[in-house]
């Protein structure tokens, strides 16, 4: 999409999969696929579209596709890195980063991006 009107929100896979004990550490990969899906289907909540929606997975879970509404990223290395560098790539956009890590809230919200919890987005 690239839409340069649309609010870009930033969903850490890896820490939103990680706030509810369902079993997804058996299957990290499934977990995101799983999170790509509702996301594409449900958007986010409160959010009126349009949304560019870009899911940054890494580790066990790089590789997940991408699908019609929802860009998924697989970070090079770190997660949290390839974050901060989207929202500072994002020329003056409005950004929502979906995490609950604090450090990287806190390095988010120094370029400017809005952030919120994981439970901002359907789980």
């Amino acid at each position: 999409m690239n839409d340069t009107t649309a609010l870009l929100v930033i969903v850490d896979a890896a820490n939103v999969v990680g706030s509810v004990p369902d079993g997804w550490w058996r299957d990290r990969r499934g977990a995101a696929e799983r999170l790509r899906d509702r996301l594409a289907a449900d958007g986010v909540p409160g959010r009126p579209r349009p949304l560019e929606i870009v899911l940054v997975v890494e580790g066990a879970a790089r590789g997940v596709e991408t699908v019609p509404g929802v860009r998924v990223e697989s970070a090079p290395g770190s997660g949290d890195d390839h974050m901060v560098e989207l929202v500072a790539g994002a020329g003056g956009r409005p950004v929502l980063v979906v995490t609950a890590d604090r450090e990287l809230r806190r390095r988010v919200a120094a370029l400017g991006a809005e952030v919120a919890g994981p439970r901002s987005v359907p789980r």
